[in-house]
């Protein structure tokens, strides 16, 4: 079903917010990588989670539940006041739904006033115009909202028919930065609507990624033929990015093993909503240490720790991350040993520590 479009255009004050908040956060990353490309003893993105729960039940996800609670406000504050201390540049704010819980604003306002870029990433189903300027008033300076489909399914209900409206608010009333990221490899029926979904993001003004899903084994899936040609159309909409810096991307879309050096646990770091610190959100149980006793020599030794998943790695953002350091100091540790965590504490993508 065709999505009804009209013209869509910010009001004067708006843009000019837009524009501002645009520049100011640029100035921010630029100098964010550069401090980074100075010194290696800092996290330069950090995933954190202030609650599991979420409002929907993707087939594909392994990231949510329905029961938990959302982390209280003074335990996030002292969470980022941690990581702050540790030097993050960047953090975004991923979930479950991180929408759900109840102080998200005051979460962000926070990671501003301690001088950290702030990012979010949601399924966008409870965004409102009111939710949008509280957001804008926050100090919220990017937003992600991952696409499925054009009309939801079985699979997901993460739709362009379902979500237009408030992409239609996101483009008339925020002041941050908006992308659009539709998705290859989910399963979802037809692999044409992310290319519907990308070009309906760039027609609103905002950026568009690509992402592509790993298969239920947690490895990497080899598009079809149809699928490559889209994700290569995608990847060429928009203003470039600086995901687009190296090929990971083209690796995993023809489901290639890449070699690169994992900086994860050191220059990313994924807090869970206990407060562990985590590889990533596909390897959540290493180190599974709390945030309050990652020391600096902790970090050290990730960031010299070959990672066993690192070939068949889907996580874009640790990826990205990465670039900054991939051209210094080899890899040449291998991951601790540890006792094996619950069961359900355990998420393991593409190998295990078993195997070195």
């Amino acid at each position: 079903m065709p999505i009804e479009k009209k013209k869509i255009e910010a009001n004067a004050k708006v843009r000019l917010r837009r524009r501002l908040r645009f520049a100011r956060t640029r100035a921010r990353e630029l100098a964010a990588i550069g401090k980074a490309l100075a010194s290696t003893k800092h996290p330069f993105l950090v995933h954190i989670i202030p609650m599991r729960r979420c409002n929907l039940d993707c087939g594909y996800c392994n990231e949510y539940d329905d029961v938990s609670k959302p982390v209280p406000l003074e335990e996030m504050k002292k969470r980022l006041d941690i990581l702050a201390g540790m030097g993050t540049s960047i953090i975004t704010i991923s979930g479950g739904e991180p929408l759900m819980h109840p102080e998200i604003e005051e979460v962000i306002r926070h990671m501003r006033k301690r001088g950290m870029i702030a990012g979010m990433i949601t399924n966008g189903f409870l965004l409102s115009k009111e939710r949008i300027a509280k957001l804008n008033e926050s100090g919220l300076e990017h937003l992600q909202i991952s696409i499925d489909n054009v009309t939801p399914d079985e699979v997901s209900k993460k739709s362009l028919k379902t979500l237009d409206s408030r992409l239609e608010w996101l483009a008339e009333f925020a002041v941050f930065q908006v992308n659009i990221n539709s998705v290859l490899g989910s399963g979802v029926k037809d692999p044409e609507d992310a290319l519907k979904i990308a070009h309906r993001a760039v027609e609103l003004g905002f950026t568009s990624t690509v992402g592509i899903i790993h298969d239920g084994n947690g490895q990497l899936k080899p598009l079809g033929p149809r699928e490559l040609e889209i994700f290569e159309e995608i990847m060429t909409l928009g203003k470039r990015s600086f995901s687009r810096f190296n090929d990971f991307q083209h690796s995993v879309a023809r489901g290639k093993e890449h070699k690169w050096r994992c900086r994860s646990g050191s220059r990313y770091l994924y807090i869970c909503e206990d407060g562990l610190v985590h590889w990533c959100s596909q390897q959540r149980g290493y180190p599974g240490i709390p945030l309050a006793q990652y020391t600096p020599e902790m970090r050290h030794r990730e960031f010299l720790t070959d990672k066993f998943c690192g070939p068949k790695c889907t996580v874009s953002c640790v990826q990205q991350v990465g670039i900054l350091d991939n051209w210094r100091d080899p890899q040449t540790l291998k991951p601790m040993p540890m006792a094996p965590p619950p069961a359900a504490g355990l998420v393991q993508i593409g190998g295990s520590r078993s195997d070195h």
